[in-house]
């Protein structure tokens, strides 16, 4: 396989960001809106992530504002459905870059995150599992379209492409399936067999006593979530590339927050807006921009692909391994 050139690398990144993003605003009806890079602490907007991770915050000494970096705007964005006044059955996204500082970095995690955010407005109704497979769908064969048009660029045919469909399975069928393993031996074994599968539910407790994955309880509901997973053949593994659910009700944030100890939260603005029914029901996620470069221009590091930080020994590796971090 050709081996791209730096400059080559930053062309394709552009070629696969602006190809993806009009194909996603196109099939979901997305209006591209600005997204913060700063926002205001004690609000109950930032994403909390699995709920042990703190944000990079900041305190302006020179007129008091105090701030606080995303760690992504999963919840902001249901808010701007609401500022904007967003159709029902249309939606918004956004660039999101974050900073994750407490990211155990790998060759697939980095500190920094970039990430399409969208968010889709749908009807109270539409709160089930036959909408979020049916856009799941529609993401999924973005990303398939891309990896075609990035083979066909670059002629790659090698025979390793997505399937046509991706397989649906949920967590609880996956544990029921690999008992002995842990989920990400299990997110391994079902994707080197399906090659793409969409897992569902993700955050509450399966029959085990433990999640799948850990979520935060206020954004997706734990019910109709779930992730995008491909087998990247460059490295032999699974890769996610999106999480994506339906989000929270009224019903369905209060249940969530009091298993996880935390219903002192619905005090925070955010959740207080939702209680009243002041926020559009919704369906949303985010797509890694870095991750889907890394995986259609075959590399073996993210860090080929987006400008960050590594620790030396990081360094070190790559440029043991030939591998040009930017």
């Amino acid at each position: 396989m050709y081996e791209l050139t730096l400059l080559e690398t930053q062309k394709a990144i552009k070629f696969i960001k602006d190809l993806f993003q009009i194909n996603l605003s196109h099939a979901l009806r997305l209006h591209r809106v600005t997204a913060p890079i700063i926002l205001e602490p004690d609000t109950g907007i930032n994403d909390d992530l699995s709920g042990t991770e703190s944000p990079v915050s900041f305190l302006s000494s020179k007129n008091g504002l105090r701030g606080e970096i995303p760690h992504s705007l999963a919840k902001w964005k249901r808010l701007a459905l609401a500022k904007y006044d967003v159709p029902l059955h249309e939606g918004v996204y956004a660039d999101m870059n974050a900073i994750r500082k407490d990211e155990i970095i790998s060759n697939i995690h980095s500190i920094y995150v970039d990430q399409w955010d969208w968010e889709l407005h749908i009807k109270k109704s539409e709160r089930n599992i036959q909408t979020l497979k049916v856009v799941v769908n529609k993401i999924y064969e973005i990303i398939r379209f891309c990896q075609q048009e990035v083979n066909k660029k670059y002629e790659w045919f090698d025979g390793k492409t997505l399937p046509e469909k991706i397989t649906f399975i949920t967590a609880e069928e996956l544990l029921n399936k690999y008992p002995d393993k842990t989920p990400k031996e299990r997110e391994n074994l079902i994707a080197k067999e399906f090659k793409a599968v969409f897992i569902i539910g993700v955050g509450d407790k399966l029959s085990d006593g433990k999640p799948h994955d850990l979520r935060a309880p206020d954004y997706d509901d734990w019910a109709l979530n779930g992730d995008i997973i491909v087998w990247n053949y460059t490295t032999n593994s699974a890769l996610e590339l999106s999480s994506m659910g339906i989000r929270v009700d009224e019903k369905s944030l209060l249940s969530q927050l009091e298993k996880v100890g935390k219903s002192s939260k619905q005090k925070l603005d955010f959740h207080q807006k939702l209680l009243k029914k002041e926020i559009p029901y919704s369906i949303g996620g985010g797509i890694g921009q870095s991750r889907l470069c890394y995986f259609l221009l075959h590399k073996k590091h993210i860090g080929e692909v987006q400008t960050s930080i590594w620790p030396e020994e990081v360094i070190e590796e790559a440029i043991k391994n030939n591998i040009n971090i930017l």
